[in-house]
């Protein structure tokens, strides 16, 4: 089955960590295989990252490219296709047959950003895709994109290797470790 990756544009390490790892959190629970983040280079976020699917399972990984449009160009030379969220793009609903057309036959790269978003972005995208035509969080549209291209079915996943679980409880807290 085809992957889905997602590429955070223009981290900034002061500003952007808790909403980075958000992304990258958010990104492993909903069933991407990998996170890259371009902008400055946060060693420490990407280890905690790994460190965390080291513990839950799963085969995901965070890393680092300084050069986002050469890691796309390559992404899409290896015959990936690449959605890019915007609030200016089209909006799911009207687009999530084609998207999901395509995630049946290729690898998809989901392209959110930070800080201003590059016309670059928009131009290198082969779907520019809104989660509505609002200004909101790019942690909600990795979340909405990756739900329905998914269908829900991401969220009954067991993953293999997980050191630590949850055991879902009506009232209270239970983790197992070393499982």
């Amino acid at each position: 089955m085809p992957e889905i990756q997602v590429l955070r544009l223009g981290h900034r390490i002061h500003r952007d960590a808790r909403v980075s790892t958000h992304c990258a959190l958010v990104a492993y629970a909903y069933g991407a295989s990998r996170i890259t983040f371009s902008g400055e280079r946060d060693r420490e976020l990407i280890d905690k990252v790994n460190r965390t699917v080291r513990r839950w399972g799963g085969m995901f990984e965070a890393s680092y490219e300084a050069d986002w449009k050469n890691f796309v160009a390559s992404f899409k030379r290896r015959g990936g296709f690449v959605i890019h969220s915007t609030m200016y793009g089209i909006n799911l609903p009207d687009v999530i047959g084609q998207l999901r057309e395509k995630f049946r036959e290729k690898d998809i790269l989901l392209i959110v950003g930070s800080q201003k978003v590059p016309p670059e972005a928009f131009q290198v995208a082969d779907a520019n895709v809104a989660v509505t035509n609002l200004p909101h969080s790019e942690v909600a549209s990795i979340a909405t994109i990756l739900d329905w291209l998914f269908e829900g079915k991401e969220l009954s996943r067991k993953l293999p290797g997980a050191r630590m679980r949850i055991v879902p409880q009506e009232k209270g807290k239970k983790v197992v470790k070393d499982i």
